[in-house]
Formats: C-alpha cells, structure tokens, sequence
C-alpha cells in the first residue's frame, strides 16, 4: 500500500454533515482526476490517464486534505464522532483517487517518468501523512472522543473505528514533544525516499542482470520454444545471436529445474544471488544499512527497542518473541527435513556418477530427478493440464460452489495494458458485486511477484463498490502458443484470488476498516485459504485439462501428484524461513547495533538460526528483498507462516462441515471475509472458529511430525 491504511479513503462522495465545505479544486478540469470517474464503480478511465496528470493531481489532492483535515482540526464545535472521525473518513477523495492509479501503474505498468515522480513525491507524501498524524488540535480531538467512547452509544464497528484512529495517532508520533515531532519527520521523509529508491533499483537490477547465454548447447534441457524465447529476447536487447533469459525476484529460477548443464545453472543461480550487491548505480546495500538504521532509531524515538517491536505490536503476533518462537520451533524439523532430501537427491547425483556435492545451483534439477524415482511422477508431466484460462475458470468454479458467485468478461472498461482482462463478479441472485481486474504476464516495466491491489474499496459511508486487481508475472508465451503454469504457478494464482475475495466480500461502513485493512498477519488467512481448493478433487477435476485434447488429467497422473505434494517441503519450508529470518534479524537490531557488511551479517544471522543450509539459501537475500526493505512486510515476513498455521486450522474446520459447499462458504464470508478490520482480527478468528488455532494442522501440511 502506499499510503498509511488510516488515509487510504476511497474517492467521491458528497460531503453531507460534515462541519466544513470541501475546498474548491484548483485542478484544470481537463484532468482526468478533476472529477470521480463517470465509468462503473468509479473504474479508472486508464484510455484518458497520461504521466502529466499525476504530478498536478497529487497536489492538489493534498492541498484539498490538508485544507479538509485543518477544518476538522479547528472546527470551533466540541468533537463528535460526526464532525471528527467521520470527517476523516470523508476527507482525501481526489488525493485517494489519484494514488490508487498510480500505485497500480507504478507496480504493473512503470516508465520513467513515473518512477521520477514517485522519487519526488515519496518525500512529500510522507510530510503531507506526518502533518495530518501529528496535529495536536487534531489528536486531541481524536483523544477527546476516545476517552468517552463507551459514553456515545455507537455501534461496535464506530466504537472500535475510535479506538483504530487513537492507536494510529499514538504509534505515528501524536504524543511525542515538538522536538521529537520534528526528528520523526525527518525519519519519516528519509525512509520514505530510500524505500522507493530500493523498490526501483530491485526492478531496475533485473533487467540489468538477465542471464546472457551465448551458445544453445548452454541451454540443454531447456524446452526449445523457451529456447526460441531466449533468442527473441536477446534480440530485443541488440544481442542477436545470443540467448537472454530474465531472472525473476526470488533467488531460485524457474529454469534451474531443467538445465542439464551444470556449469550454466550455476552462472545463473549466481546472477540472481548477487543481485544489488555487485556494485553499479542499482546496488542496494548501502540502502539497506541506511533502512535498518533509520527504521531502528525511528522506532526508539517512538519508544520501542526496535523496528520489529515497533512493527509487531499492532500485529497479531504482538511481539518478537512469539515471532522468534513460530520460526525456531519449526526450524530444527524443517532442516531435518531438508537434509533427509538433500541426502536423496545426492544418492542421484552420485549414482550418475556427478562426482560433487549437492549445491543450490542442482536442488531443482535433481530434486525433480528423486521425485520421478519415488512416485514416476515428472512434474513437467502436469504443465499441459494447466492451461491459463482453464486455471482461471478453476478459481471461478470453487468461488461459485463456495459463494454461488459467477464471472463474465467485459472488453468496454480501458485498460493500460492489452493484456489485462476484466471481469464483473455477480452475486448468486444476479445482483452485481464487484469488478476483477487480472494481469497474468510480466513485463520489463512491472515489479516482480504476484499481490492484489483495490482500485476502489469497498464503503457503506461511500456508496462504493469493490473494484479489485490481481497481478502475476507469468511468462507470456510466443503469439498463439498456450500459457501452461507449473504447479506452483497454480497455486499463486488461487493465492491472489484469494486475496480478492477478501476485497470483493468486504461488508463494511468505513473505508478505514474496507477489505484487507487488516494486520499483515492475517491478511494472509483468506489467500492461503483458497490455495486448498485448488487440489480439492471437484475443483482439480473442472480445471485441470490437457489445453490440446481438453481430457482431465489422468487418475495415475493425479494420484501421482497428490502422493507428491508433500514432496521437497523440507526445502520449501527452509528458504522460506531462512528469509523470514533475515527479515526479522536487520529489524530486531537496535540503532546501535547496525553492521558495516550486509553480505556478512547475512551469513551470521543465518548461522545464528540453525538456517544455513549450503544447498538451500533464503527465498530473498537483504538486497532483493522487497518485502521487508520497499515498506509493505518490514519485520513482517513472517506472516505467511503465521497465517498459514491459521489456514490449516481453517482448512479442519472446512472439512469437518463438508469441504466444498454453500453453507460452509457463507459462514466463512459472514465472519472472516465480510468484516474486514471492524474487530481485533484473534478475536475474529476465534469467532468463527468456535476456539483459537492449534498449529498440529500446519505441522502435518508440511510434513513437519516425523521424527
């Protein structure tokens, strides 16, 4: 997200009972962002949307906020939860509107333009935040209305939306001295400025660092149309006759799994590794040093001993040391695991007769290798099955069975990209609930990874519907061949959808409180939630069909795949720990304790975990790790494994009241999906699960109870 979740409002509404009138726009009424959006839902019209909008947009959306949150500040009437807290909810339509285009446009369709105006304007966003959260007429207004909160006779989404806005107000710096204010400030802005800076130069260094090939034998094992792709790549590149294949955010790489070549997977793997640590104009590490420090000194400025303290507080973790619990407690049997698998997969190479030791550069290689010699199965075997489109229907069928929710295309909504699809979701009796947008395919100027986003969010106080986005970066195939997805590749797309339906779904009056506003932690549980039906057998069954033929996939094939599931979880388990390791050790450390070398410290902290594991290194290191250093997850990686622990948990309750099916479905939309963050997200889990999570489900799932 790019604002603080507080000020992340949606746009045009009219400004009925609040105490001031909203300031005139000064804006060229030329600008698309002059006014809400006349299309569906206040869609963005992207076919009318050029780079010279925004820099005037921005401004004056913050002129508009600024002039909005002065009038609620100064407003001479005693505070109400009207004319303080609701005019806050109400405040920031045009500056909202713009920024929700361009943090879509700056993720999924950047150009330099762009990425010089999100240089200039990170600084003057985070002044424009810290002048409305550290207004002392303001907070105090906000204190007034908390301290006699159970004495207004609200309901209980209003009452917690107070106690929301004072616990904001408090942890941005409402209560520190003036001189305090000021030193937060500065914080404030430098974080800001160097976050987007790594965000760029992670984008900027893969591009830089594709992996040049000159000769095809390199290439052995690669499939010849990817080979063919390598050499139009190349050629885009003005290095014709050579061989280009992009390297993706995380360290391993996807054709690492199929290179016969050893030599040249490890050239590769090395690329990707040393990303933003090789030196040049996109080498992160100095970044990376100065994030730590500032986030540490901010956080002991607040009162905190560290980023992480800081940071998990308004967690469901609450603190480091249950975080420091979950990833010790399962690390001794994942790297138990992971060592039970490597020995396996040496028994391979020393049976061909390799003559080395398993490295990182082979895991994939030959991992696939001991999984076709214990269950015959190639996980190649299954890409035919998983065609693009058929996947996507997959989703739509588990929503529907689960929802009764139904799909339809439509091709009269501008989009920025050709390659973009959009969809209206329609609720069971036809009404209309919200629209989809998906962008499957990577692009040179879209970020790495896969996320959803909220065009517009979803608010009762608003009148606005949910206008959702889910972004993969999938390899778009040469013209008329079929996008085939790895399984893995499946499951990201269930995962996004999953995030979706928590934006589509959201049932809530104030924006404050719309869709995934909820802490990092849970956010995860409806996403890893829906990646469970993506194996489920009626589900697998509807999507999984040969994109030639449109046969299901073979019951000896299925059967091979389930049997394998648990296959290499040791290892899946193991890099992500590692890097949700790293993560939580640059933000544990205090200002003081701040080292001179990233690639070192790496190295201790993983020693210092149990997690260095020669032939398994961290999903991410330090210097591409968007995650923890561009803003969104900083000591918050490891909240994929805390959510999951809850989704398997909700995965026993799934099955123990019939799996797949209305009444279970609607139950779960009713009391996790709906409520976005209008209650403490433990309490919303124990409310729908009659009980809190225990972790065995987890510790089954990844193959972590053997002894």
């Amino acid at each position: 997200m790019n604002r603080p979740q507080m000020l992340l409002i949606a746009a045009s509404v009219a400004v009925a009972n609040l105490a001031y009138a909203q300031p005139a726009s000064l804006l060229e009424a030329s600008n698309p962002f002059a006014k809400p959006s006349t299309l569906q839902y206040g869609y963005p019209a992207f076919d009318k949307i050029k780079n010279e909008h925004f820099a005037p947009a921005f401004a004056e959306g913050m002129r508009q906020e600024a002039a909005e949150v002065e009038a609620i500040a100064n407003n001479k009437a005693a505070p109400t939860f009207e004319n303080t807290i609701v005019a806050m909810e109400r405040s920031g339509q045009l500056l909202n509107r713009v920024q929700a285009v361009f943090g879509t446009l700056i993720g999924s369709y950047t150009n330099d333009t762009l990425q010089a105006l999100d240089k200039e304007l990170s600084p003057k966003l985070a002044a424009h935040n810290d002048a409305i959260r550290l207004n002392p007429k303001l907070y105090a207004r906000i204190k007034a209305l908390y301290d006699k909160r159970n004495k207004l006779n609200l309901d209980a989404e209003s009452t917690f939306l107070i106690e929301r806005y004072n616990k904001d107000f408090v942890r941005a710096g409402a209560k520190l001295s003036a001189a305090d204010k000021e030193k937060l400030r500065a914080y404030n802005t430098q974080l800001a400025t160097l976050q987007t800076a790594f965000s760029q130069n992670v984008l900027k260094e893969v591009n830089a660092s594709a992996f040049v090939v000159d000769t095809r034998a390199e290439l052995a094992g690669l499939p010849e149309k990817a080979i063919e792709a390598a050499a139009v790549e190349a050629k885009k590149r003005g290095l014709e006759g050579k061989f280009v294949i992009p390297v993706v955010n995380t360290t391993q790489q996807a054709p690492l799994s199929v290179l016969s070549n050893r030599a040249t997977r490890e050239k590769l793997l090395n690329i990707s590794m040393i990303r933003g640590s090789r030196g040049g104009e996109f080498d992160n590490r100095d970044t990376v040093l100065k994030l730590a420090k500032l986030r540490a000194e901010r956080a002991e400025l607040l009162g905190y001993e560290s980023h992480a303290a800081y940071s998990l507080e308004d967690q469901t973790a609450k603190n480091t040391q249950a975080v420091n619990k979950l990833l010790s407690d399962l690390t001794v049997p994942a790297v138990r695991n992971v060592n039970k698998e490597a020995a396996e997969i040496q028994a391979v190479i020393d049976a061909e007769k390799g003559g080395f030791k398993v490295a990182a550069q082979d895991w994939n290689y030959y991992s696939d290798k001991v999984r076709a010699a214990k269950y015959s199965f190639d996980a190649n075997q299954l890409k035919p099955y998983f065609e693009l489109n058929n996947v996507l229907n997959g989703t739509f069928f588990a929503a529907k069975e689960l929802w009764g929710i139904t799909f339809k295309e439509r091709k009269d909504l501008p989009v920025y990209d050709p390659d973009v699809r959009v969809f209206d979701v329609f609720e069971a009796d036809g009404k209309h609930l919200a629209i989809f947008t998906f962008d499957p395919y990577a692009r040179p100027n879209k970020r790495g990874g896969a996320w959803m986003g909220a065009l517009v969010s979803q608010s009762k106080l608003l009148g606005h519907k949910p206008v959702i986005t889910n972004n993969l970066n999938l390899a778009k195939p040469a013209a008329g061949e079929p996008t085939l997805l790895t399984w893995d590749e499946v499951r990201t797309t269930f995962h996004e959808f999953g995030h979706a339906t928590h934006g589509w779904f959201s049932d809530v009056k104030y924006p404050r409180f719309s869709g995934t506003s909820v802490p990092r932690d849970y956010v995860e549980l409806p996403s890893q939630v829906y990646e469970m039906w993506m194996a489920w057998p009626e589900v697998l069954a509807n999507y999984a069909r040969h994109y030639q033929t449109g046969a299901p996939m073979p019951k000896e094939l299925l059967d091979k795949l389930r049997a394998s599931q648990r296959f290499n979880e040791g290892y899946r388990t193991t890099e992500y720990l590692a890097a949700a390791a790293l993560d939580q050790k640059w933000h544990q450390l205090g200002s003081k304790a701040i080292p001179t070398d990233v690639k070192a410290f790496e190295a201790q902290a993983l020693k210092d975990a149990g997690l260095n594991v020669g032939p398994v290194p961290p999903r991410y290191s330090s210097t591409y790790f968007s995650h923890a250093f561009s803003g969104g997850y900083s000591a918050g990686y490891y909240s994929y494994l805390w959510a999951e622990r809850l989704d398997a948990d909700a995965g026993e309750w799934f099955k123990e009241n019939g799996g797949l099916n209305r009444k279970a479905g609607d139950r779960f939309r009713k009391m996790v999906l709906s409520k976005g963050g209008t209650m403490d997200a433990t309490e919303m889990y124990r409310s729908f699960r009659g009980r809190d999570p225990v972790i065995e489900p987890l510790l089954e799932r990844r193959g972590l109870t053997a002894n």
